[in-house]
């Protein structure tokens, strides 16, 4: 009897061995095939052809492949769709919208008439052919998303094309399948039109509401991954119950939630990583394993088909990229990335060709023959290629640019986020407000703290403290972001915070409100105003009522004279760089000469930001910003220190019309940075505060009323 069984039978059929030599070539592609300056995608579909049953036979294209693969097809679109900034968008719909056309038309009219006079197919053959050329995937999104330039313009128009293309790419794909299936009358047409539309509207209105319900209730990072891909099948199976390709519906999941899952958070981080690291590579392999290289070399037909199709998808592209550049004057190498990304074929081609190979004709041929299919699956490999190296090139060159123009703009001043972290209700909050604010070009710019008391010393309070620093520091590691952990030692709280924020060169500090305690208490209690007399740079006191993710506007209450303000044009880029992440719309409130000022700043640097402005001159009394303020929007208060510039007697009256108008609210309450050294209340220079000068201002403006009404 034999102690081991070595006989080994390819292709390999057990599940184990099977995912064990997946997840090698996952690992190891890439890092064989990087010396030969080969992009990973690439890598991955030529490890697929090598193990396939057309190479070695190592493994069979069994269910799994079919599984995963889906899932990572899917999974390519979503990114696409949650990548994009719906705020670029806006500004470039014109732009993807012309992409998107030239893109289909082109190439279906240079596809049509090649494949009738050249190679001699019908007219249905013909112009379903022609249509693959015209389809593309976003196979080389996870090139500009390692770059980092997902944000681009040029990525959101051809994201946005994309999404054009396919669109009319699969409704081409419906009708044909349709004609076979003797559904190619007028009403046919209609009810395409209306199913497509419907399920279109019920997945853009209902996803976001859903998505908002859940987050807001569940903050498990588990059960949000769980929920997010399962909405991203839903809106799949939805299209494909109609009739449509799947893809579409996962685009449009990713299109809808990605105002809820912001770039920086932890679940976008979950997300990428599991697409990237395994279901995506999945894909590309199982597409790598379809590739019959000795049918394609070994038949003259296929080789001339597979020329034809190459050349004219390739042609076609290019062409429309060029006019696109041209007609609204954009740059060489915004060109080359639209093409790049417009050029890959993968999922709606498989789906155009597996759907004409599935149709039988009448005569007994299939629609699109064996020709066309090994000629499809070398298209794909040469498109991917081909777009692989063009997109990596180009978000390489821009890359490198853009940091250089970073590297001009750059301030002197390094960012330093303190994040004291003292209850554990508020550190997830707290620490995603961070993450959101923060500049993501900076490194080692977020630091928590935790202080204890000399007085209340202790080993427990020592541990509670570390775990506290741990979850902190959890948080941000899942969003990819190191947090240095401070521990120290005081004879008080905001004592700790003033000393660390000054021996790390601290730029703003974050401090949460316990959502039990009287807001008027919160806001006077020691700690705040300590901090508020000892430090003179940013702090931010935020209460939050639901999750940040799930917030849909922030409004801004802006008081006068706040852009003489040495640190306005910093919470002005926070709030704005706060916008972009979620996806949400920013609206500021102030008077008409603030105003001008933010509208002039806001245009000239964070255009990309959606806002809105309206008047606001009586700071007497919030009451009047209750009608603009939901439940789901963030309330930001812009204040001031005693002293300040900017300072209004009305800010005394804040936290008892906080507590009465808005203590339903997500809310923060701001105090900019202020020049000159942070100095006590009391001082030898001035015995009395700052006090007296707010009561000698309100007997000034109770002078000035008196004598108003006189003269009438």
């Amino acid at each position: 009897m034999d102690l081991f069984d070595f006989s080994l039978k390819l292709p390999i059929t057990d599940p184990t061995w099977i995912f064990l030599l997946v997840l090698l070539i996952i690992l190891f592609a890439p890092i064989l095939l990087n010396r030969l300056r080969i992009p990973h995608i690439i890598g991955m579909i030529l490890a697929g052809l090598v193990i396939g049953e057309h190479g070695f036979n190592v493994l069979a294209r069994d269910s799994s492949f079919e599984l995963f693969g889906k899932v990572g097809l899917y999974y390519i679109m979503f990114l696409a769709g949650l990548e994009m900034n719906m705020a670029d968008f806006k500004q470039n719909r014109g732009k993807a919208v012309m992409l998107g056309l030239l893109a289909f038309i082109i190439p279906i009219m240079i596809g049509l008439v090649v494949n009738m006079t050249f190679l001699k197919y019908s007219l249905i053959t013909s112009v379903l052919l022609a249509s693959m050329y015209a389809s593309h995937t976003l196979v080389a999104y996870p090139i500009v998303i390692r770059y980092g330039v997902s944000r681009h313009r040029s990525v959101s128009i051809a994201v946005g094309g994309t999404a054009v293309t396919d669109t009319l790419t699969l409704l081409v794909l419906a009708v044909v399948g349709g004609m076979f299936k003797g559904e190619s009358g007028g009403l046919f047409w209609v009810w395409l039109v209306v199913k497509v539309v419907f399920l279109g509207g019920l997945i853009m209105y209902f996803f976001p509401r859903i998505g908002r319900w859940f987050f807001r209730r569940y903050d498990d990072n588990v059960m949000q991954f769980i929920f997010v891909l399962a909405m991203v099948f839903l809106g799949a199976g939805l299209m494909e119950f109609v009739g449509m390709e799947g893809i579409l519906g996962a685009f449009l999941a990713g299109l809808v939630l990605n105002r809820l899952i912001p770039h920086v958070s932890p679940l976008m981080n979950h997300l990428e990583f599991v697409g990237n690291a395994l279901f995506i590579p999945y894909f590309l392999i199982g597409v790598g394993m379809m590739i019959d290289i000795h049918v394609i070399f070994g038949h003259g037909d296929a080789l001339k088909v597979a020329g034809v199709m190459i050349a004219v998808a390739l042609t076609g592209k290019w062409i429309a990229c060029w006019l696109t550049q041209k007609i609204y004057k954009m740059g060489a190498i915004e060109r080359e990335l639209m093409y790049g990304l417009s050029n890959a074929q993968a999922a709606a081609t498989l789906a155009a060709v597996l759907v004409g190979y599935n149709i039988i004709l009448p005569n007994g041929e299939r629609l699109l023959n064996d020709d066309v299919l090994n000629g499809t699956v070398l298209l794909i490999l040469v498109t991917c290629v081909v777009s692989s190296f063009i997109t990596e090139r180009a978000a390489r060159k821009i890359a490198i640019d853009e940091a250089h123009l970073e590297d001009e703009k750059r301030p002197t001043e390094l960012e330093k986020i303190l994040i004291p972290v003292a209850n554990p209700d508020t550190i997830e909050d707290l620490v995603n407000l961070s993450l959101v604010i923060r500049d993501p070009k900076q490194r080692d710019n977020l630091l928590a703290l935790n202080v204890i008391n000399d007085n209340n010393a202790s080993e427990a309070l020592e541990l509670r403290g570390k775990r506290y620093l741990e979850k902190a520091a959890m948080i941000t590691a899942s969003a990819d972001v190191p947090l240095k952990q401070i521990s120290r030692y005081d004879l008080n709280i905001a004592s700790g915070i003033i000393h660390t924020a000054k021996e790390h060169g601290v730029t703003d500090v974050v401090i949460g409100l316990h959502r039990k305690v009287n807001i008027v208490d919160s806001f006077f209690g020691m700690l705040a105003e300590n901090l508020l007399k000892g430090l003179h740079r940013e702090v931010m006191i935020a209460k939050f009522l639901m999750p940040i993710n799930t917030l849909r506007r922030i409004n801004i209450a802006v008081p006068p004279k706040a852009e003489y303000e040495a640190g306005f044009q910093k919470w002005v880029e926070h709030f704005c760089r706060m916008g972009n992440t979620l996806g949400c719309r920013v609206h500021f409130f102030a008077n008409e000469e603030t105003t001008t000022l933010l509208q002039i700043l806001v245009k000239k640097r964070f255009s990309s930001t959606m806002t809105d402005f309206s008047r606001l001159d009586d700071w007497g009394d919030l009451l009047l910003l209750t009608g603009q303020v939901n439940y789901d929007h963030l309330l930001v208060i812009i204040s001031a220190r005693r002293g300040s510039i900017s300072y209004d007697p009305a800010f005394e009256r804040l936290p008892a019309q906080l507590g009465k108008y808005f203590a339903n609210n997500s809310l923060i309450v701001l105090y900019p940075d202020q020049l000159g050294e942070p100095q006590d209340m009391l001082s030898f220079s001035n015995p009395r505060g700052n006090n007296e000068d707010q009561h000698y201002e309100k007997v000034g403006k109770w002078f000035y009323k008196w004598f108003r009404k006189s003269d009438k």
